[in-house]
């Protein structure tokens, strides 16, 4: 009998024990499976933005400054893309490399002092290799120097709201002064795809083939996790891995980051756990917020004194012909007018209808014959842009959205009726194609602001005709 009570207690205190070891292995797995906390490991910083709405749906240390490492080659990339769409670059240009670019350390492609590549080369190796000899020649035959380039990439990102980054290099070699934070590289993640839809399709590059070689790319997650599309990954000693990623999938869009991770798999996995746990909780509505809504670059129009006529902009080499100054002729301007500031864009710096007045008056001065009438005004006719293949692109500047529809007609249709309905005769209707998750839209647009200000308002004006629309920079 006392051997069978002595088995029993054994038997159930190994049942106690048992049900421990149950409740720490569940424990356990709980936490395995939640995002990485930050005290876990000091290096760690961790984000997730709704991309269609702007919001926070995870942070841990999003806002603490962290090493960039190669993360550095987006906010290279945002430039070259500039250049591209600013015709300054083609995708066919040559970019001379240097014996110091050459020189750069590991991550590389091994390019030769004298030699060239070709900007198209130099986007996917940059995309896949993270190529460090690459980003210094971008760098110089874009800035001068990588100093030069480095000064004007810490600007663009303080033009998109990313105020706690600082840029010293194009590649992201380790630098202590040249620091981010997680949540400005998800705005760098979130404007890359908002202002080059055309080019940023190059970050979901898996394999590049250069003079024979073919290079990985170095982000493991692109094609193995469902709807990832890019975006880049990073590691120096002092940063650890890093990775940005965005992902869309069932009507919904996140760009995620995580920073710091100790290795690349455990890296790897902190972001399927984000992903997994964060994208469900992501919006399957319309875009609401955008990055480029929100930058502060100095739009490109002219300012001009009343009685003066800028002078039109030329290229290199070629010849000006100056308008005809005719407000030469006018009298000063009235004191209302002094005090009225103006912003013009084209060769007339006034209303035409004050114009006319003042040239009544200086030929009346002069004793010469009156000006003749007007001629009655026509009524206005709305002729939409259709963006073609063929078409320039549009110069930087203020747009307003009201919509991306299925066909060009419908596009070109919704338009005319915007115009006439918000009486926005004086604005420019454009639209073009843009593709989104597979499909082909068109952009339904108004083009031509000078300013936030005025983009701004005339949304309130499409709104008030029953418009729906918002303001972008692009």
């Amino acid at each position: 009998m006392g051997t069978v009570i002595v088995f029993g207690m054994r038997l159930y205190r190994s049942a106690r024990n048992l049900g421990w070891v149950v409740r720490i292995g569940v424990a356990a797995a709980v936490v395995l499976s939640a995002p990485l906390p930050a005290s876990a490991n000091s290096k760690y910083a961790g984000i997730v933005v709704d991309a269609k709405t702007g919001k926070t749906l995870y942070a841990s240390s999003a806002d603490a400054r962290r090493y960039p490492a190669s993360l550095t080659k987006m906010m290279t990339l945002y430039i070259v893309f500039e250049e591209l769409e600013a015709g300054r670059l083609s995708l066919n240009s040559e970019l001379k490399v240097s014996k110091y670019a050459s020189g750069r350390p590991p991550s590389k492609l091994g390019l030769k002092p004298g030699s060239t590549i070709k900007v198209k080369d130099a986007i996917l190796a940059l995309v896949t290799k993270s190529a460090n000899d690459v980003a210094s020649t971008v760098a110089e035959n874009i800035g001068g120097s990588e100093a030069k380039f480095a000064a004007r990439m810490t600007r663009t990102a303080h033009q998109l709201g990313m105020k706690r980054t600082v840029f010293r290099n194009p590649h992201g070699l380790p630098d202590s002064s040249q620091y981010t934070t997680a949540r400005d590289m998800a705005t760098l993640g979130r404007a890359l795809q908002e202002r080059f839809p055309k080019y940023y399709g190059y970050f979901k590059t898996r394999v590049y083939t250069y003079h024979g070689r073919r290079y990985g790319n170095h982000n493991r997650l692109l094609g193995r996790v469902k709807g990832i599309d890019g975006i880049k990954t990073g590691y120096t000693r002092a940063s650890g891995f890093n990775l940005v990623t965005s992902v869309r999938r069932d009507g919904r869009h996140i760009v995620a980051v995580v920073m710091g991770g100790k290795t690349g798999r455990s890296r790897n996995a902190q972001m399927v756990k984000l992903i997994n746990e964060y994208l469900p909780r992501a919006s399957k509505g319309p875009v609401t917020d955008q990055v480029i809504a929100s930058v502060g670059r100095t739009p490109t129009f002219v300012a001009a004194k009343l009685g003066e006529v800028p002078k039109p902009a030329r290229k290199p080499g070629q010849e000006t012909q100056a308008p005809s100054n005719l407000l030469a002729l006018a009298a000063p301007p009235t004191k209302a007018e002094r005090e009225t500031p103006l912003i013009v864009t084209g060769a007339i710096p006034v209303p035409p209808k004050v114009v006319r007045e003042r040239m009544t008056n200086a030929f009346e001065a002069a004793g010469l014959p009156p000006v003749p009438p007007a001629a009655p005004e026509r009524p206005e006719q709305t002729t939409v842009t259709v963006a073609t293949s063929d078409t320039k692109d549009q110069e930087p500047g203020w747009q307003v959205q009201i919509a991306a529809t299925e066909t060009e007609s419908d596009a070109v249709e919704m338009l005319k009726r915007a115009t006439a309905a918000a009486g926005l005769h004086r604005r420019v209707p454009y639209t073009e194609p843009v593709e989104a998750n597979g499909q082909t839209l068109y952009r339904a647009r108004f083009v031509g602001f000078e300013t936030k200000t005025a983009a701004l308002s005339a949304c309130k004006t499409l709104k008030r005709a029953k418009f729906a629309c918002y303001a972008i920079y692009q």
